[in-house]
């Protein structure tokens, strides 16, 4: 491997006297990013033909979604450790050529179980994408030039969301769901060329014992947490043994994971990470932004599509607003990371905030403006918060740890999102079934209201058929409700991480 250590003085934006293969490096890391963000948001779009296609309700379908994150939050952690043993280089190939493969078992499956199988590869190929690009990143460029890196880094995860939703709604509208993971594969083949030729004496290998006591027991842990909050409403909680069983071994795996960090000579995970003061706030800060990133991206799509009935077209471009609050960002984050971090993270929480609380105040009626633009809120909170939260978490890392320390820091952030999500389709679920049942109690022969012509005139109550209709429109403004809880507690989330800014510290200067 090449000397990673940079020259301790610099001047400001020296970003012009990068070398070929450090902008060879940040092309690679962008093109891995996009390909990941991709999937993501294609995903989401065609949610609504994938679960006609598959007879599926709200709750299975979205374990094409949950899974895929779980998966990724399994294996982040092991990012470190596979690419001690094989090397950055192999590492990043590797797992870029997995995620293709498997983005394209996506594409010919058959049936609901065998496209959550081949999503859940998809995940787990994908999940050191991140971590080792940003891990490549930060031990490649000198901590002056971090926060650009950072930011280009970020132009890929942000240009795949983007680009996803819209070319995956023309590629959908001329075959069908199926070609949103076919596109995937192109970029991918070159992503694999840049890769090998950008890692170029990358090779280096350091291996290390596997705790794989302490690898079983967190991903135990983490399975069970995210299965109790994805079949808990459907399996009427403690009432099932499957859910009891999924909480003794959730908390027991949690428990020898403890131990086993606490008292192994290498643990699967050095507590010596939770040690660091920014890296700890750091990684919190990175779970609640997980927590918020995908989460919109999941029900919108259904919301628009079941209760509205729009359109693939029009719902990939109101979602794409997202990415152009994430590009927007990109003006001016890198420079005010380097004045005003702290400050930084609070106002990216407090726009998140602001885009939530407008989304919870939606009903039937939302225009296109209010979808749009409370989206663009959600991509420009989210951008504002990532950088600074990034470079202050790592900034007192020692560089021997940084791969680590991105591996569980993706991890948090991926769980986050994957747990989230299951949170919220289990508020929307509960809301819905709850405010349905307050409806019927009011829609009765026996009221005033319901006996006037006018009220009920698009309706005929004499028929079978007519109170379907009744029904139908009962569970859609009982379903608006549903959402507009998620949105609630989305924005009570983003609301709440603010004073997490004031815990950290500001970095040292560089020496």
């Amino acid at each position: 491997m090449p000397d990673l250590e940079a020259p301790a003085k610099r001047r400001r934006f020296a970003f012009i006297d990068l070398t070929g293969q450090q902008w060879l490096i940040l092309l690679m890391v962008q093109l891995a990013n996009m390909l990941y963000g991709m999937t993501i948001t294609v995903a989401n779009l065609v949610l609504p033909q994938m679960r006609g296609t598959f007879s599926a309700t709200q709750d299975e379908i979205s374990w094409i979604i949950t899974l895929n994150l779980m998966a990724a939050a399994i294996v982040t952690p092991l990012t470190a450790w596979l690419a001690g043993y094989v090397g950055w280089r192999k590492m990043m190939f590797g797992t870029v050529a997995g995620f293709t493969i498997a983005s394209a078992l996506c594409g010919f499956a058959q049936g609901l179980e065998s496209l959550i199988f081949a999503r859940v590869l998809q995940g787990a190929f994908g999940a050191p994408i991140a971590p080792l690009g940003q891990a490549i990143l930060l031990a490649t460029f000198p901590r002056h030039l971090q926060p650009f890196a950072l930011v280009m880094w970020g132009v890929g995860s942000v240009f795949g969301p983007v680009i996803g939703p819209v070319v995956g709604a023309y590629v959908t509208e001329i075959w069908n769901w199926r070609a949103v993971f076919f596109m995937i594969i192109p970029p991918a083949i070159l992503t694999l060329i840049c890769t090998w030729s950008a890692l170029r004496g990358y090779d280096l290998v350091k291996k290390v014992r596997l705790d794989w006591i302490g690898f079983l027991a967190l991903s135990c842990a983490l399975l069970c947490a995210q299965l109790i909050f994805d079949r808990g409403h459907k399996l009427d909680w403690f009432s099932s043994p499957t859910i009891i069983i999924c909480t003794f071994l959730g908390a027991l795996s949690a428990w020898v994971f403890v131990a086993q960090c606490l008292t192994a000579e290498q643990p699967f995970l050095s507590p010596s990470l939770l040690m660091d003061r920014n890296f700890a706030i750091g990684t919190l800060i990175a779970f609640v932004v997980g927590m918020l990133s995908f989460t919109t991206l999941v029900l919108f799509p259904t919301l628009l599509h079941d209760l509205r009935g729009y359109p693939e077209d029009a719902i990939s471009t109101l979602i794409s607003a997202r990415g152009l609050g994430n590009w927007t960002a990109f003006f001016f984050i890198s420079r005010l990371t380097q004045i005003a971090p702290r400050f930084a993270i609070a106002a990216g929480f407090a726009i998140q905030a602001v885009g939530c609380f407008w989304m919870a105040s939606f009903d039937m009626n939302v225009t296109d403006f209010s979808i749009f633009w409370s989206h663009y809120l959600m991509g420009l909170g989210n951008s504002v918060v990532f950088t600074p939260m990034a470079v202050m978490a790592f900034s007192t890392l020692p560089r021997e740890q940084i791969t680590e320390g991105s591996a569980v820091f993706t991890m948090m952030r991926n769980f986050g999102s994957s747990l989230f999500i299951s949170m919220s389709v289990l508020v929307l679920l509960r809301s819905k079934s709850i405010n349905y049942a307050e409806l019927a109690e009011f829609v009765t022969p026996f009221r005033e209201l319901t006996r006037d012509a006018d009220s009920l005139s698009n309706w005929d109550t004499s028929s079978i058929s007519g109170l379907i209709q009744i029904s139908g429109e009962m569970s859609r403004q009982a379903a608006m409700v549903g959402y507009m809880n998620a949105f609630l507690l989305m924005a009570i989330t983003a609301a709440v991480a603010i004073p997490l800014s004031l815990l950290l510290r500001r970095p040292p200067p560089e020496n």
